[in-house]
């Protein structure tokens, strides 16, 4: 049987859902996967903007190296979505542009 889904939740991760908010609007997901992973099943597929030419990047790693997943949590910009597992209530944004040092 093949399975026609590019991702797929793995039985260990799905214990319950999540309500995660991406750019305002809600997803649940399985409790256990990080950011990047609910943008790429449930979201938009990217997670930010590049400064110079405004090119969509989204998570191309999945562990840490590239920083294409950078994403604002809770109001905090430049986290790494593939890092940061979700939590109940979590607010993600795509960041847009130049990244901000604040």
């Amino acid at each position: 049987m093949q399975n026609d889904s590019l991702f797929k939740t793995l039985p260990r991760v799905a214990d319950g859902t999540v309500r995660v908010f991406i750019d305002g609007m809600p997803y649940q997901v399985p409790r256990g996967l990080n950011v990047a992973a609910a943008l790429l099943a449930n979201g938009p597929l990217a997670c930010r903007t590049t400064v110079v030419s405004g090119a969509e990047r989204a998570p191309f790693c999945m562990m840490g190296v590239c920083f294409d997943c950078l994403v604002e949590i809770d109001g905090v910009p430049n986290r790494q979505g593939c890092m940061t597992p979700v939590q109940d209530g979590m607010r993600v944004r795509r960041m847009q542009g130049a990244r901000s040092i604040a």
